[in-house]
């Protein structure tokens, strides 16, 4: 097993369960008494790490809601880290990919400014454009490959050869895998791509956004104990959201709790 799966495999252990949660601060729904801007959204998310950590594998801070934020925003991203424990995975969703060449400082950017344990990236560029995001053992890299959202079925199901493009995708990370730490990213809303990986890349360690206000199925984690498949469940707005009001981490911490028992 290589480090970065060792590591994901203790994280999910040591929570009990393979919960994930999004760290995406929408400024129309943090709680007033955070106060407003990046320095809110800072706040917020620190409290929400500190109450959630001991019960979720992995946080996924998604880039795009804290560059939305201008500096501040990404100042914010560099001091969350700090927060994060490092028993739990820091996973950067960038869903970055370039040339070989602009890849060298998207990773510097992603795993040394932003200590990332991993990352998303996109494969549109080919597998070899991503060695230098694959090339470090410890980290994880997920590559898109059958994402949630309903448009994604008009490129992702394009039939080549006598598969679609997605299970293709699956094939060449599985080729690419030299150093044991790619994965897939995969939506719990889509039954028929998530079955066809299972049976084909077992072995891959998954990403399964989805699962909570976009309606990914229940019976994702039966497929997965079926194939003895290592999986991370993200859930994000019903976690982070789950009360607007005084009370929102103690409602963020009882869903995280809920979460928890049904993923066990």
């Amino acid at each position: 097993m290589s480090p970065f799966l060792s590591r994901l495999k203790a994280a999910i252990d040591r929570a009990g369960s393979p919960l994930c949660v999004g760290l995406d601060p929408d400024p129309a729904k943090i709680p007033s008494k955070f106060g407003h801007g990046a320095e809110a959204a800072q706040k917020f998310l620190e409290e929400i790490i500190i109450a959630l950590a001991p019960k979720v594998a992995a946080f996924k801070p998604n880039t795009a809601f804290f560059e939305a934020y201008g500096s501040g925003g990404w100042l914010a991203l560099e001091r969350l880290r700090i927060c994060c424990p490092t028993d739990v995975i820091w996973l950067v969703d960038a869903k970055r990919g370039d040339i070989e060449h602009t890849n060298e400082a998207y990773a510097r950017a992603l795993f040394d400014g932003l200590g990332a344990d991993a990352i998303t990236v996109q494969p549109y560029l080919g597998m070899a454009a991503l060695e230098p995001f694959t090339r470090r053992a410890e980290k994880g890299v997920f590559v898109l490959c059958a994402t949630s959202n309903a448009s994604a079925a008009e490129v992702q199901e394009l039939q080549v050869g006598d598969r679609k493009l997605f299970h293709e995708i699956a094939q060449q990370v599985k080729s690419a895998n030299a150093q044991g730490n790619l994965g897939l990213v995969i939506g719990t809303t889509k039954p028929a791509a998530l079955e066809a990986v299972l049976q084909s890349t077992p072995e891959l360690p998954l990403l399964l956004p989805g699962s909570g206000a976009q309606g990914g199925g229940e019976d994702v984690l039966q497929k997965l104990r079926a194939v003895r498949g290592l999986a991370l469940l993200n859930y994000s707005r019903t976690v982070l959201y789950a009360s607007s009001g005084n009370e929102c981490i103690a409602a963020a911490r009882q869903e995280v709790e809920k979460l928890s028992q049904q993923l066990a």
